[in-house]
């Protein structure tokens, strides 16, 4: 339309929304810790979009040789039990099916995407590089140490209180793994990270650090937000609106933007230039939302 101007997108609308992203949660057993000389003796996963459940993968995997005592001491898992499970190569291509198009994630994920990697090329296949994503990584970068001194799974299942307890078998273990995810991505959510790029850059950075210079001296612009629903606008010096979003309770959203749980380069960039915050109380997230569009 001639004269119209169009919608300004908040950076959360930036990327690609976590709520259209397909995750493969995945755990392998094996007989060992190196991807160069040890085998996968049991794989599971389980792909979940939206927070809903939408399929499973799990087989016992042949090695082509004897599981280790320490190895059968932790998992359960004997040489008897693989005897007669497909090997490798024949069940590989599956599981690559069932990644297409996902997201790993894996708890201490560089160990099972060295070993799929490592079996790709081994066995001729083509590694799909998919985006990996590290909930050990991430609950590093969530959680604080007081409230999680160890990230271990167990030690996350257990400060989680999930259904599914790992076990060390490959299946409760992706089952346990997609229920720290969950609850990780509410934690997330809270910090205002909305899309995959954006969560996967937080695991990457999740070494601590302090808030900048910039955002401890904008802290006086929370001053007066209310604790309620609605929409906030950090406005810069010529008074333009530099970002636009919402959140079920404005105060402690507005105030999240201070502290060191916000690690996104470019908005702490926006806090050094903004001057002030408005904020459009509302009685529901419904019409938050519509006002956010409409703003």
């Amino acid at each position: 339309m001639p004269g119209s101007v169009s919608p300004q997108l908040s950076f959360d609308e930036l990327g690609t929304p976590l709520r259209e992203v397909t995750f493969v949660v995945l755990d392998l057993e094996t007989t060992g810790g190196s991807a160069n000389t040890d085998a996968i003796t049991e794989i599971g996963a389980v792909k979940v979009r939206g927070g809903e459940h939408v399929g499973e993968l799990a087989t016992l995997v042949d090695p082509g040789t004897g599981v280790p005592p320490a190895i059968v001491a932790l998992t359960g898992i004997t040489t008897a039990m693989i005897s007669g499970a497909p090997r490798l190569p024949a069940v590989l291509p599956t599981v690559l099916e069932f990644l297409r198009g996902s997201v790993l994630v894996a708890h201490n994920a560089p160990f099972d995407a060295g070993f799929l990697r490592a079996a790709c090329e081994r066995h001729g296949l083509v590694w799909p590089r998919p985006p990996v994503l590290c909930t050990a990584r991430l609950a590093r970068a969530v959680l604080s140490s007081d409230e999680a001194p160890s990230v271990r799974l167990g030690a996350l299942a257990q400060l989680f209180g999930t259904t599914t307890k790992p076990t060390h078998r490959a299946l409760a273990d992706a089952r346990a793994t997609v229920e720290v995810l969950h609850r990780l991505l509410e934690r997330v959510g809270n910090l205002g990270v909305q899309s995959l790029e954006e969560l996967l850059g937080l695991a990457r950075e999740s070494a601590p650090h302090r808030p900048t210079q910039a955002q401890r001296k904008k802290r006086v612009l929370a001053a007066g937000v209310p604790a309620a629903p609605g929409v906030y606008l950090f406005r810069g010096p010529r008074d333009e609106v530099l970002y636009v979003g919402t959140s079920g309770d404005l105060q402690r959203r507005v105030r999240s933007y201070f502290t060191s749980g916000e690690r996104r380069r470019r908005v702490r960039d926006m806090v050094a230039l903004a001057e002030r915050v408005d904020t459009v109380v509302c009685a529901h997230a419904l019409e938050a939302a519509v006002r956010e569009l409409r703003l």
